[in-house]
């Protein structure tokens, strides 16, 4: 075994990593106080810009007893989307799971709609009114964010099932 008794660390990597940890320090306190400006998030930028929504529909959510997911207008009530179980609808399901947990954490209730939400500079945002989430879905690449840009079209879907080891028992936990 090697005998470092003797042996004294280098002093400037102390140095250097308490100067790291103190500018650190510093761009976080100038950042909370106000000294340093934040970036506008996405709705804020689109705010300050002006950017006009293009399309906005409201939809509502609900598991079927077969564990399909199903999306209704929530204006006129009429199925907007249906995913069967098993479907390759991972990306709605997921979605959808956590804006119900955050509901069920904040004591909301489950059933309200969300709002799909297509700009003028091509951004497209759920919104949850609930909550008060905002989801910018162009953020999950061009194959997730085209999935709710096709329930935003308004052509009614039926997703199929894909694989039945993958059957899903519904963004609510379990079939009903």
């Amino acid at each position: 075994m090697s005998d470092f008794r003797n042996e004294k660390f280098p002093v400037g990597v102390l140095y250097a990593a308490g100067g790291m940890i103190a500018i650190t320090l510093a761009v976080v306190f100038s950042l909370q106080t106000g000294v340093i400006a934040h970036r506008p998030t996405a709705p804020q930028a689109r705010e300050i810009a002006k950017v006009a929504p293009i399309k906005s529909r409201n939809f509502r959510f609900e598991d079927r007893k077969d564990g399909a997911l199903v999306a209704f207008d929530a204006d006129t009530n009429a199925e907007a989307l249906v995913l069967e179980p098993g479907s390759n609808s991972g990306f709605i399901r997921g979605v959808m799971r956590g804006l119900m947990r955050e509901r069920m954490l904040k004591e909301q209730p489950h059933n309200g709609p969300v709002k799909v939400t297509e700009w003028a500079d091509g951004a497209l945002t759920l919104t949850d009114p609930s909550t008060g989430r905002i989801i910018e879905l162009g953020s999950f690449g061009p194959t997730n964010r085209a999935s709710f840009a096709a329930l935003l079209a308004g052509d009614k879907t039926v997703i199929v099932k894909t694989d039945p080891k993958n059957a899903n028992a519904g963004f609510f936990g379990a079939a009903r």
